[in-house]
């Protein structure tokens, strides 16, 4: 077998497999534009009506509005935390940054069902259960990993000699930072960023446990619409959920190829 005939099998071997996983996401789509007044597939008619009550209705376009502010109040933390985090990271000896590196990154590596029970007991105690601040807290500790990922790598990368003569032209720490080291950083925030975004804006275990009557996003929200009622209008909060999804994927695809 020819080295390209074996590369061509493995690509559409891929390609099936990844088709046959999003199959059930692009499913949900026809779905949401049905005229029933529940969940079929094949769907019945043609409507738009679903997307209407979405936002018609207070409590899911609330919980879109109080998932948008938890995610991008997140996102802006998670950024600002986990780039100092990897900048700091890459003065450290190679023992210590993979230490510490382990540290920051056990969010990722611990499942999330653990991290909401153990965020639980403490954010009631401190009266953040079904609170805004409590959602962005979690949300937080969850994307900071994808923050730190991103950023390391480009600042591993990275020439600091540049800072250096920078510095000996004059320059002030300050200035160097700003007009140095964070451009060449800036893709790297980017795509943490948008990681950290997408972390928060779909997230629903620990919202499960965090959220509440004052603070219900969009994912939890739902749950409770597919656990209580099965009406279409999930279908169409899921179409949105991919919509936004997939245009942050895009940016980051954009980004990266800058």
């Amino acid at each position: 077998m020819s080295k390209g005939l074996g590369n061509g099998i493995l690509s559409g071997a891929a390609g099936l497999l990844c088709l046959f996983l999003i199959m059930p996401t692009l499913i949900v789509a026809p779905i949401s534009f049905t005229q029933t007044d529940f969940i079929t597939f094949p769907p019945r008619g043609f409507s738009g009506r679903w997307y209407e009550a979405f936002f018609e209705r207070p409590e899911w376009y609330g919980s879109l509005i109080t998932s948008t502010i938890v995610a991008v109040t997140t996102t802006v933390l998670a950024t600002l935390l986990g780039s100092m985090i990897a900048l700091g990271l890459v003065r450290l000896s190679r023992r210590a940054n993979r230490l510490v590196s382990f540290f920051f990154l056990l969010p990722m590596i611990v499942p999330t069902i653990i991290t909401a029970a153990a965020l639980y007991s403490p954010f009631a105690k401190l009266g953040l259960v079904a609170t805004v601040p409590g959602l962005v807290l979690a949300h937080t500790i969850l994307a900071l990993p994808f923050v730190v990922i991103n950023v390391s790598a480009v600042a591993q990368s990275m020439d600091w000699r540049m800072v250096n003569a920078a510095r000996s032209l004059g320059a002030t720490p300050l200035v160097a930072f700003l007009r140095v080291t964070l451009p060449v950083l800036a893709p790297g925030i980017a795509a943490g960023a948008i990681f950290a975004f997408l972390t928060s804006f779909d997230e629903v275990v620990v919202a499960l446990f965090v959220s509440g009557s004052g603070a219900t996003t969009l994912p939890v929200q739902m749950w409770s619409g597919i656990r209580f009622e099965i009406s279409p209008i999930v279908a169409a909060a899921s179409c949105l959920l991919l919509l936004v999804s997939c245009l942050l994927l895009a940016l980051f695809w954009f980004l990266k190829r800058k």
